[in-house]
């Protein structure tokens, strides 16, 4: 089990260390995120920074396919852990915050609305029966581009239309000046023309390359072409800098390609007692019903027994999957228990999740090849 570095070696530490390089001071000790575990993530200072986001690109299959990736594959680097669950939503919340899952609240892909029976789609932010969330209330933590903006610096996020002024983004980029642009030409031209015009701080996001590996497979001939595009799109970036800047590429999670699949609707000791099925394939939280939660817990430990890890709220809060601490108010979010396979295994929920039931590709687990992404420097 690779339970996530946080306090320094995580997703969660990068954006204070960006900001640090601009200059900007951390949070007071109270909202920091070290544990004091591990020393403080460190980057030299640039006059502009470019975060370089790769939707899937984890450091394992970088590293397995280095001749398709030379340009990355010859930057200077380290690893970092993405976060507990390694997925989207919480490893851009780790990122635009600073803090981790546990602080954060956006602890999973879906997640019980606690006192309400539903379950909320933190990606596409979607309620059943028409019911809303507002995004400051589900994740009401100032974020790092709102620092940014309070010292005087242009935060910039240049990404797909589409993703413009969503929950999601009004949940994780609040203070940021988003920069609309769908193709690689644009992001690429956007960004330079951003940094040119002044901006210090830019985030671009490319998100095909998870795409292609939920649908074909990581390592597939699709995914192989969308790497490629990856490392142009790299070498395009830093090629475009303003001296004294300085590009750093990561990833919010890596993937592992299933070899075996579990519906967890058609097995009936996983589906007694239990009241709602959220997270997703490789981190579940399963929802008990009113004093059955120890008898869910034994039933899928038993059923999952040598393919995952299958814990009680109380043991993953306390074992730090989700950081050092949970706030009170986020653990009616955590599932009465946790499943998160360790082999490659699939937990499918095929009425509920169609499309994600026929995916080659997952991620949300504590492996290597799903928890390590990397961080890579390029500077001009």
């Amino acid at each position: 089990m690779l339970v996530p570095g946080y306090g320094g070696g995580s997703l969660a530490d990068l954006p204070d260390a960006l900001l640090a390089a601009l200059g900007v001071r951390a949070p007071d000790p109270d909202t920091a995120t070290s544990s004091g575990a591990r020393p403080p993530l460190v980057l030299e200072p640039a006059d502009r920074v470019c975060l370089f986001l790769v939707d899937g690109l984890g450091a394992e299959s970088l590293k397995a396919h280095a001749e398709t990736a030379p340009f990355l594959s010859g930057l200077a680097g380290r690893t970092l852990t993405a976060g507990f669950p390694a997925t989207t939503v919480t490893s851009l919340c780790s990122l635009g915050t600073g803090l981790t899952p546990g602080e954060h609240g956006m602890l999973g892909l879906t997640l019980a609305v606690p006192g309400t029976g539903h379950l909320f789609n933190c990606l596409r932010w979607t309620l059943p029966d028409g019911l809303s969330m507002d995004p400051e209330l589900w994740q009401p933590a100032p974020t790092v581009y709102q620092r940014a903006t309070r010292a005087g610096l242009d935060a910039v996020y240049v990404g797909p239309a589409e993703f413009e002024g969503t929950g999601l983004t009004k949940a994780v980029y609040r203070g940021v000046r988003y920069v609309a642009a769908d193709t690689v030409d644009d992001r690429v031209a956007r960004v330079h023309e951003s940094m040119r015009q002044g901006a210090a701080h830019v985030t671009v996001y490319y998100g095909d390359l998870d795409a292609a590996g939920h649908m074909t497979g990581w390592g597939s001939q699709e995914w192989l072409r969308q790497l490629a595009i990856v490392d142009d799109m790299a070498q395009r970036l830093v090629a475009g800098l303003p001296p004294g800047s300085a590009l750093y590429v990561t990833a919010d999670h890596g993937m592992v390609n299933a070899t075996e699949k579990i519906d967890a609707e058609s097995v009936p000791e996983l589906t007694q007692g239990v009241a709602l099925l959220g997270g997703e394939a490789r981190a579940r939280h399963v929802y008990a019903e009113p004093g059955a939660g120890q008898d869910v817990l034994e039933a899928w430990r038993e059923t999952l027994r040598g393919k995952a890890w299958v814990v009680s709220r109380r043991e993953a809060v306390e074992s730090g999957w989700f950081g050092p601490r949970v706030r009170e108010a986020w653990l009616g979010r955590i599932g009465d228990v946790v499943a998160v396979p360790y082999t490659d295994l699939a937990i499918i929920a095929p009425s509920r999740h169609k499309v994600e039931a026929l995916f080659t590709g997952y991620h949300g687990s504590m492996t290597a090849a799903e928890q390590h992404v990397p961080l890579l420097q390029a500077r001009t």
